[in-house]
């Protein structure tokens, strides 16, 4: 089973990595803080719901101004961070003397987008489609604007300056040709839609994805994007880079619209939601590993488990996971895959039975994903009574399953660790307990001998540090969500300032901040973003900074290590 998935993980890596793809994801990306900015003002306008207390019609009016000019024109931003995403990843492949200029590409789009989305009527325009219920059409005009601009640069297809002419003026004339197709394609385009089916772009689009949203809420399709997310992190391609580009629009719009049931004295229906896949598919990370962390740390025998337990279990009860899945390892191991995959499903198709049976709402609110699960799912649903039965069960219900697959596991390592500690002519009790001092346990957790006789950890060379270090020195660290990343830059930050190093570290989700790259003399890209190393590797080959890459573990063990963290760093600046 794992070598025919290992086949598979090429082509998932491609899927990853596609342009568009990325461009989609990461475009949403940069709009969260809008979503996450408008949420706190919908917390401040229900949440007191919950216990009886209702804002005066006009305070609430007043407060929910700002949700209103900002989630409710979320596919106009969205339009606009697509196009510029795509318009950077075009311009790697034109010369650096004839770039697009992402500003007029972003202005088009969002002229185009206006165009494709406004519902004149008598009273003047419905703005109802430049929010959440416009999102899908948003990414079809940010991918299409790029490209008419892509070609019509790339050919020349432009109005052309004297060289006299300045190139700030030069520039503005150019860009007149590429933002006249582009809009004038979309402002026909929308005069057609309107005379042969009476809607505009964004309105068609949701009539023809109308049953894909409504299967989407089911359960057999929410068990396919819990299980898919699983299923592409095992084989090593990180799931939600796949699976969340497909479903963001309706994510967005099920907790948009949940909220407007809220709003109208309805329950709230909706079960596919942001919130729904950080904290219910995914609690404690992908796979659902929120209880393996803890039944690593208190019911597993063997030291490595219970080594990884104790590293592990406040990064996995903040989502991020990837200590438990390189440092298990998780990612590839037969044992886990069941677990891995199933749990998702299960936390999901239950969560669905407490909102069509029970009748317990929905999410409503956008929270930050790295609030721990259990939080989270008590907040984004308004604190609904029954939110609390349901977390109590999922957990319950998640330790069921993953008890057995880690019970085996850890039988597994524990026979492991014996034999090498007999091999070392050590004494090993029926708890894995070696019975001697001489042992040391590395930081994935795994039982070590050692003796007098064995090389310490050679220490960091201060006049080499130095010499690598005498000038200022950047570092980025990219992973998926920003969490790993934070960890390792942290610990490069602190033992730079212990050490007085002229060398400072930066972590970032991808997508996030790309331009940054520039700035930079190394940047180290996370094990699980290894998909994305080919359009990384562009934009660093671009500017001249070095690339750096890790396997799971190695990657685990600089976030733990100062020490070695450091040496990694120097050792790929020479």
């Amino acid at each position: 089973m794992t070598s025919r998935i290992e086949k598979m993980k090429p082509g998932f890596e491609k899927i990853a990595s596609n342009a568009y793809v990325s461009a989609i994801r990461d475009g949403f990306i940069a709009s969260m803080p809008i979503i996450l900015f408008s949420s706190l003002f919908i917390l401040v306008a229900y949440v007191p719901n919950a216990w009886g207390y209702h804002w005066p019609v006009n305070i609430e009016n007043n407060i929910m101004i700002a949700y209103n000019y900002s989630m409710g024109l979320l596919a106009l931003f969205v339009t606009a961070t697509t196009a510029k995403n795509l318009t950077d990843t075009k311009n790697l492949d034109l010369p650096k003397t004839n770039q697009m200029n992402a500003v007029s590409v972003i202005l088009a789009a969002e002229i185009a987008f206006i165009i494709s989305a406004i519902v004149q009527n008598k009273g003047g325009a419905d703005l109802t489609y430049l929010g959440t219920q416009g999102l899908v059409a948003s990414y079809v005009v940010g991918l299409i604007v790029p490209n008419i601009y892509y070609v019509c640069i790339k050919n020349n297809v432009t109005i052309k300056m004297p060289p006299q002419v300045p190139q700030n003026i030069s520039q503005t004339f150019k860009d007149v040709i590429p933002m006249f197709l582009s809009v004038t394609a979309f402002w026909a385009f929308s005069l057609v839609l309107a005379t042969f089916t009476g809607k505009n772009l964004a309105q068609l689009i949701i009539s023809l994805l109308a049953p894909i949203f409504s299967a989407s809420d089911s359960y057999l399709g929410l068990a396919i994007i819990a299980g898919a997310m699983g299923f592409f992190w095992f084989v090593g391609v990180q799931g939600p880079s796949i699976v969340a580009p497909a479903v963001a629009a309706i994510e967005v719009t099920n907790t948009a619209d949940n909220l407007k049931l809220i709003q109208a004295g309805h329950q709230a229906t909706h079960v596919l939601a942001q919130n729904a896949q950080d904290y219910v598919m995914n609690m404690g990370g992908t796979g659902s590993t929120l209880v393996l962390v803890f039944l690593f740390l208190f019911l597993a025998r063997s030291k490595q488990l219970r080594a990884l337990g104790k590293a592990a279990f406040i990064p996995v009860s903040f989502s991020v996971n990837e200590p438990i899945l390189f440092g298990a390892p998780i990612i590839m191991n037969p044992i886990f895959f069941v677990p891995f995959v199933v749990t998702p499903m299960v936390n999901i198709c239950l969560f669905k039975f407490f909102i069509d049976v029970l009748g317990m709402n929905g999410m409503m609110y956008t929270m930050p994903w790295v609030i721990p699960a259990p939080i989270g799912i008590l907040i984004s649903t308004g604190f609904a009574p029954l939110a609390f039965v349901f977390v109590a069960l999922s957990l319950i219900l998640d330790v069921f399953i993953w008890l057995p697959f880690m019970r085996v596991y850890d039988n597994d390592l524990l026979s492991q660790e014996n034999k090498n500690a007999i091999a070392e002519g050590l004494v090993a009790d029926g708890a894995g307990n070696v019975s001697t001092d001489d042992t040391d346990t590395t930081s994935d957790g795994t039982v070590m001998a050692s003796t007098a006789g064995d090389e310490a950890t050679p220490e960091v060379d201060d006049k080499t540090n130095d010499e690598v270090f005498s000038k200022d020195t950047a570092v980025m660290v990219i992973c998926a969500g920003g969490g790993t990343s934070g960890i390792l830059a942290n610990a490069l930050n602190k033992t730079a300032k212990e050490r007085d190093l002229k060398l400072s570290a930066a972590a970032r989700a991808y997508g996030q901040d790309m331009n940054m790259i520039q700035d930079m003399d190394l940047v180290i890209l996370a094990p699980q973003m290894e998909s994305m190393k080919g359009n990384v590797q562009k934009i660093t080959d671009k500017y001249g900074v070095k690339l750096a890459t890790t396997s799971g573990k190695e990657y685990i063990e600089l976030t733990r290590n100062p020490e070695k963290s450091l040496q990694f760093v120097k050792a790929n600046l020479a």
